[in-house]
């Protein structure tokens, strides 16, 4: 495949709801000639509950929103420290179904950790990065007549402690961890530049 690389945007710390509105009318206003983007940004505090969630997942949201979203999966938390990496892909014009996506995700980051001596996998029954269990990145995705928006959250320097107020992604007792615990001198510029490489890579674009 020769297809050009997308436009890589990073939109820095923004409200999830406002990074959303935008993904739907990126998603609904593009054609057939539309080039891809990725999108890099991080979120103020913030879960937000797939389509199928179910409520009793949320165990105390406390004093952080909980919004309902039109991505796949179950509840997850979002938070600065945490690459959030919204895909708005024509996945058709790429050769690639919803599942060939998932997997090329995960598969972007595992080898993101491998390059820093950190052995990931992904589960065939629970989509998202785990390291000795926990879980380090998670994936929700919507895809539209070919187009996919939402994508996957790497967790790297991030306050864990709100993913004790909910069943992370639908599983009671899901261990969560962080690039910060694996990686010593982690750093979240660094982090997203090597992310972009590989998502840029697993995902077949031409790269200069």
């Amino acid at each position: 495949m020769n297809t050009p690389p997308p436009q890589i945007r990073d939109l820095g710390l923004v409200p999830y709801q406002e990074v959303w509105q935008r993904m739907q009318a990126f998603t609904a206003s593009r054609d057939t000639g539309t080039a891809d983007e990725i999108w890099f940004v991080q979120h103020p505090p913030v879960f937000t509950q797939g389509v199928s969630g179910r409520a009793e997942h949320v165990l105390e949201a406390g004093d952080i929103p909980v919004i309902t979203t039109d991505r796949g999966g179950q509840v997850t938390y979002h938070g600065p420290g945490q690459w959030v990496v919204y895909v708005l892909l024509d996945i058709r014009r790429l050769g690639l179904n919803v599942r060939d996506l998932v997997h090329r995700l995960e598969d972007g980051v595992i080898a993101l950790l491998a390059g820093h001596h950190v052995a990931a996998c992904a589960r065939p029954d629970a989509p998202g990065v785990y390291v000795n269990g926990a879980k380090i990145a998670s994936l929700g995705l919507r895809v539209t007549r070919g187009r996919s928006y939402h994508g996957l959250a790497l967790n790297v320097d991030m306050d864990l402690e709100p993913f004790s107020r909910i069943n992370p992604c639908g599983y009671a007792g899901q261990k969560v961890t962080r690039m910060r615990e694996l990686v010593p001198d982690t750093n979240m510029e660094k982090v997203r530049k090597e992310l972009e490489k590989q998502l840029l890579d697993h995902l077949g674009y031409k790269q200069p």
